[in-house]
């Protein structure tokens, strides 16, 4: 069992708590950037740099990732390839993506690039809060506890 962070967008806070669980639980993290990133003290999280280019980092993860690992990423494309590996994946605001709710979140996704698009709606997602850090530490403590048990996230 590994966990995977998408790097390259991945805030933070959101960081030091996988890192904290991996400490804690003793599973190593490999964090997957096309940028050089800060080393770290202990030898269960690795940094690996890839090349630049769209989706080299995903490319990487997506072909790296085994079943019984799990994958944090905001990415919704490289989440619906992790889900159709079997594998697990993780939203940095502490949603689970699922077989069930992959496919909506990406036509919701394409929706919404269309109407940034055309001009039709401006910005992105809400700023990142304290709630949604809180919901992730939930969520992985969960997930990671379920995944060590060898039971399927619900």
């Amino acid at each position: 069992m590994k966990i995977w962070i998408d790097a390259d967008a991945c805030p933070r806070v959101i960081k030091e708590i996988a890192f904290r669980a991996s400490e804690r639980l003793q599973i190593p993290v490999s964090l997957v950037a096309n940028k050089k990133l800060a080393k770290h003290e202990t030898g269960l999280i690795e940094s690996i740099v890839v090349a630049d280019g769209f989706d080299v980092a995903d490319d990487y993860i997506a072909e790296h990732a085994a079943m019984q690992d799990l994958v944090i990423t905001a990415d919704i494309p490289l989440a619906a390839r992790i889900v159709a590996k079997g594998a697990v994946a993780l939203d940095p605001r502490g949603e689970l993506y699922s077989e069930e709710n992959v496919g909506e979140r990406l036509a919701m996704r394409d929706l919404m690039m269309e109407l940034r698009a055309d001009g039709l709606v401006q910005g992105g997602p809400a700023q990142f809060s304290l709630t949604d850090r809180q919901r992730f530490a939930s969520s992985l403590d969960r997930l990671l506890t379920r995944m060590i048990k060898g039971k399927r996230p619900v």
